[in-house]
């Protein structure tokens, strides 16, 4: 169980952070870079859930949400062993398929695609966490062979839960905003 009773600890000062071995790196490092990622898409989706009333999809966020602070946690924890332990949070393939079942399931009440969507609609904050997760997946997949392939994978299929629910949002507020090219020639 964590217990903080002081926030600052002053150790950061200098420009390092520690990590879960105890080591420190440069708070530039691409690690903490990948992990300051994670830590943003995971507050743009703690916003994106405040705006929705589907209770089903809100669960699924907040479990998201815990699920990025493993991942988080993951990041921050060296070496490459991957296999998770009482003491070391690793992100499993179970949590990846389970993603992928919640987009299968998502994706079976919406219309195919006939054009590229547009950000914006009553899924617009979900669009932004969207986005800001693809930026978190590219720091991640800049730390590899060095990170667990199934973080990055986790990753992968979170940009595409939250594609998807945004389409689901949106088929129920005013359907999704679509791309027409060269509209406005």
């Amino acid at each position: 169980m964590v217990k903080l009773n002081r926030i600052y600890t002053r150790t950061g000062d200098a420009g390092t952070t520690g990590l879960v071995d105890g080591s420190r790196v440069r708070k530039d490092d691409a690690r903490m870079a990948a992990i300051g990622e994670v830590d943003e898409a995971n507050s743009a989706i703690g916003v994106a859930a405040e705006t929705l009333t589907d209770a089903a999809l809100v669960a699924a966020l907040r479990r998201i949400q815990n699920d990025l602070f493993d991942l988080g946690a993951d990041l921050a924890t060296p070496g490459e062993d991957y296999a998770p332990s009482e003491m070391v949070l690793r992100i499993v393939p179970a949590q990846v398929e389970r993603l992928e079942r919640e987009i299968d399931s998502l994706n079976a009440d919406l219309p195919p695609l006939t054009s590229f969507v547009l950000p914006g609609g009553a899924a617009a904050s979900l669009h932004l966490a969207r986005a800001i997760a693809r930026r978190a997946e590219r720091a991640a997949v800049a730390l590899l062979p060095h990170a667990n392939p199934s973080a990055v994978a986790y990753l992968n299929r979170l940009s595409d839960f939250l594609f998807v629910a945004c389409r689901a949002v949106n088929k129920s507020g005013g359907g999704d905003v679509l791309w027409v090219a060269g509209a406005h020639r």
